[in-house]
């Protein structure tokens, strides 16, 4: 785990993407009893955490701990809790204990502190938030640069950078899949991996000063980010979730050249729901 001067490369975006040292610290000197500290379920907050006071049969007796309320719960809605170390951890996958409401405490509390991006055994999990965040800047892309998934903290910009270096180290097409439902931020998601690819892979020289009236104007990386608005100018609509929902899917190649240069893209539309258009 990175210490804080470590994490300076990333300027003030580090406070977004991994927890300080002394919160670290902190979490790992807290006193805690595996053996009773538990989540039970709630009609309410869905789980809510607590500590158990007895067994009996089936029956496990909870107090739970913002209320202090005893309850009588089923064995099954009683799930075991991770011990403080685990707070905020980074892939959910390295948990003690990996159940449904371990997983929804952590990515609730990674929100909390907008670390927005969680890892997930191979996925990394990505949550709205709604707001401009500095995780994008062009200091956390050099940071991302070259390093391997488990050196960086989570990050759609280290999603990119393993697959571009996998691809030129194997030689081999590689693929991210960006999925969710709307509102989750899969344009946004996809327009940050465009961004990764067009600042690393950047093709030949500076774009010249003077060019030829009437004539596309803009590096050809430029062209590729300026892309993907254009089509969301014409194929977005507003949502009950989103008032800038894309209405259509998007396939995209980014085509590299054999020193890993950038040389072109395509984009490919799909899914459009005709149905939604209105006139």
């Amino acid at each position: 785990m990175s210490t804080d001067a470590e994490m300076a490369v990333y300027g003030k975006a580090a406070i977004y993407l991994r927890k300080p040292e002394k919160e670290r610290i902190e979490a790992q000197n807290k006193p805690f009893d595996a053996k009773t500290a538990c989540y039970v379920v709630d009609d309410k907050e869905l789980y809510v955490k607590g500590t158990i006071k007895s067994r009996d049969g089936g029956k496990v007796t909870v107090i739970t701990l913002d209320t202090k309320e005893e309850r009588v719960a089923k064995e099954d809605d009683v799930h075991p809790m991770n011990p403080p170390k685990f707070d905020k951890i980074e892939d959910m996958a390295m948990m003690t204990h990996l159940n449904e409401p371990s997983v929804l405490y952590n990515l609730k509390e990674r929100y909390a502190a907008w670390m927005i991006y969680t890892y997930s055994g191979l996925f990394c999990a990505t949550v709205n938030p709604y707001k401009w965040l500095p995780v994008y800047d062009a200091e956390v892309v050099a940071a991302y640069r070259g390093k391997k998934r488990m050196e960086a903290p989570p990050h759609i910009f280290s999603v990119s950078d393993n697959a571009y270096q996998f691809m030129l180290t194997d030689r081999e097409n590689q693929s991210v899949l960006i999925t969710g439902e709307s509102g989750a931020g899969k344009t946004v998601n996809t327009k940050r991996v465009i961004q990764y690819f067009a600042t690393v892979a950047v093709q030949g020289p500076e774009k010249k000063k003077e060019q030829a009236s009437g004539k596309m104007q803009g590096s050809l990386e430029d062209q590729i980010i300026a892309a993907n608005p254009l089509l969301e100018a014409y194929g977005n609509a507003k949502t009950v979730r989103n008032d800038n929902s894309s209405r259509f899917g998007k396939f995209i190649r980014i085509h590299f050249g054999t020193s890993g240069k950038l040389a072109s893209a395509d984009i490919e539309t799909y899914l459009l729901e005709k149905s939604r258009v209105t006139f």
